[in-house]
């Protein structure tokens, strides 16, 4: 992991999400500990956010609050929040970092919202006609990166390339691979599997650019088969969730088993740290935060129902991003060549 710069300043949508600040202060106080150039603007409530900050001097002089009255809940639509909720923390800190008060915005809120501001306040890079949701999926060997995770229910083989080239800049800039492999989530490795905007998206994904592997299945995801997945954002999101819903599924059958004797309890206690590092990397939290990517600012999603462990986790992924300027190395690979510029 690269050191973030030494002094930079992430806004924290302090309201949002399951826990809210219960969550969020713990750990945005045990980051601050651990990164001394860093300093946390905590956008909402100050009456609820006040009384759990940290007591200690030097720490609460690194967090700022910027009030903020209205809460994006989890069942308010995108229209909704752009229409009425004008002064709500999540829409503070996406302003944050579109005034350059801050170098990237984190929140745990309603992704449909949060994707319908920052996409609003920020806007996308030239060349880049929608933003998509990545994150690592765990996958043998190292974590695979899945993009789209349910901004566009819908996307066209444009889309699809687009995605492909979101996804391999932020697996070189923050995961240092420096040939990322890329594969189109289908139904079938064949040619001829698909609907039309796949197979569209193939031919133009085959005919050269750099590292594409080509189709890949769902058993393929876990498999670390190649380093980017590309899909729409119905399918990535479908896929994420099931993945999710298994992991849960598989630690409680290893539960249930292991408790359903006294020698499966002897068992499980002999077993007991093989068990743990199973459940750590089945671990949600450790993977949490997704990146907003195709926008002209870093917008990191953390997962709705995260605790402090998982805001810890994706407030991390958030520092890196900054670390490696990833909407930077983003428009520089979408700029036309030197010569392109000069004939214009």
């Amino acid at each position: 992991m690269t050191t973030p710069p030494r002094s930079v300043t992430i806004a924290v949508d302090a309201m949002s999400g399951d826990l809210g600040p219960e969550a969020v202060i713990p750990a945005v106080t045990g980051i601050l500990r651990d990164r001394p150039g860093l300093e946390i603007l905590l956008c909402g409530r100050p009456e609820i956010i006040e009384p759990l900050l940290p007591q200690t001097e030097a720490l609460r002089a690194r967090i700022h609050i910027e009030a903020a009255q209205d809460v994006v809940t989890m069942d308010d639509s995108p229209s909704r929040v752009l229409r009425a909720k004008k002064d709500s923390s999540m829409r503070r800190a996406i302003l944050a970092v579109a005034e350059g008060r801050a170098a990237a915005c984190l929140s745990s809120g309603n992704t449909g919202a949060l994707m319908a501001l920052a996409y609003m306040i920020l806007k996308t890079l030239p060349g880049i006609d929608r933003p998509a949701i990545c994150t690592p999926i765990p996958a043998r060997g190292r974590p695979t990166l899945m993009l789209d995770l349910g901004a566009n229910l819908e996307a066209s083989d444009e889309h699809l390339v687009q995605f492909a080239l979101m996804g391999t800049t932020l697996a070189r800039a923050v995961y240092g691979i420096e040939e990322p492999t890329v594969g189109l989530l289908n139904v079938g490795s064949e040619e001829t599997k698909g609907h039309e905007t796949l197979r569209r998206a193939h031919r133009r994904l085959a005919d050269g650019f750099p590292g594409y592997h080509g189709y890949v299945e769902g058993h393929d995801i876990h498999a670390g088969v190649v380093n980017v997945i590309v899909t729409d954002g119905f399918t990535g999101n479908v896929a994420l969730k099931t993945a999710e819903g298994f992991a849960l599924y598989l630690s409680g059958i290893l539960r249930e088993e292991f408790a359903a004797s006294w020698l499966s309890r002897l068992e499980a206690v002999v077993a007991s740290s093989v068990l743990k590092r199973v459940r750590r990397r089945l671990d949600p939290g450790r993977y949490n935060g997704a990146s907003f990517l195709g926008l002209r600012g870093i917008v990191v999603k953390s997962h709705g129902g995260s605790n402090a462990y998982a805001v810890r986790q994706a407030l991390e992924r958030t520092l890196q991003e900054v670390a490696y300027d990833v909407p930077g190395h983003l428009a520089a690979r979408l700029a036309p060549p030197p010569h392109e510029v000069t004939a214009v």
